[in-house]
């Protein structure tokens, strides 16, 4: 089992350092700079590396999840903010760090079979989501009352309002709790049969005290 693990382990390790070896190659041939779009997969290849490390390691290795979540989170947004040049997306991008661990304690729980910690994963990243969605709305918001507007200023209200009817609903039962345990069905009320009367003595008995 250890020596499939690390076998799995080494196989992504090497296929995302062929596939950065490939980018870099096409851009030297078609004359473009795949390191201006491209080095937040360095970012990604190094998260990447930590769930290599938990493959290998077996489950007694699934915490290595957490910070593999959080580093491949960075990436994601770094690639993001190097796409459309939003930098200043930082200002509750933060906020995917929260949603990260969350994540990582779902993997881990998911690696180690541990149910209790698949639920925590899932309530820390539920708290994230709304961090985003409140900060996220907070500064989007804001700049367009002071800027242009773009899409994004549209994602956010409905996002809010989406929060606010799952709040709602979780609140008035409608929905379960995400993370939280099922509701269970109540078991019907069982009445406990009536106390014996007590049997009249025999005839015998009653003359023998006579």
């Amino acid at each position: 089992m250890t020596n499939r693990s690390s076998r799995a382990g080494g196989a992504l390790a090497g296929v995302v350092l062929i596939g950065l070896g490939v980018l870099f190659l096409l851009g030297q041939f078609f004359n473009f700079s795949a390191w201006r779009y491209l080095w937040p997969f360095a970012v990604l290849a190094f998260g990447a590396l930590f769930f290599a490390g938990m493959v290998a390691g077996g489950k007694s290795a699934g915490g290595l999840a957490i910070p593999g979540s959080i580093i491949t989170m960075i990436g994601l947004v770094l690639f993001f903010q190097t796409l459309t040049g939003r930098w200043e997306s930082w200002a509750y991008g933060w906020t995917f760090i929260v949603i990260a661990v969350g994540v990582g304690l779902f993997i881990m729980g998911w690696w180690t079979g541990e149910a209790e910690r698949r639920q925590s994963g899932l309530r820390v990243a539920a708290v994230g989501f709304v961090l985003f969605v409140i900060f996220g709305s907070i500064f989007e918001l804001g700049a367009g009352l002071f800027g242009a507007r773009d899409a994004s200023q549209l994602v956010f209200p409905v996002l809010l309002i989406g929060v606010g009817l799952y709040l709602l609903a979780t609140r008035s039962g409608l929905l379960p709790r995400l993370g939280g345990p099922a509701a269970m069905p109540s078991a019907p009320a069982t009445v406990p049969p009536p106390a014996p009367e007590p049997e009249p003595p025999a005839p015998e008995q009653v003359q023998s005290h006579q």
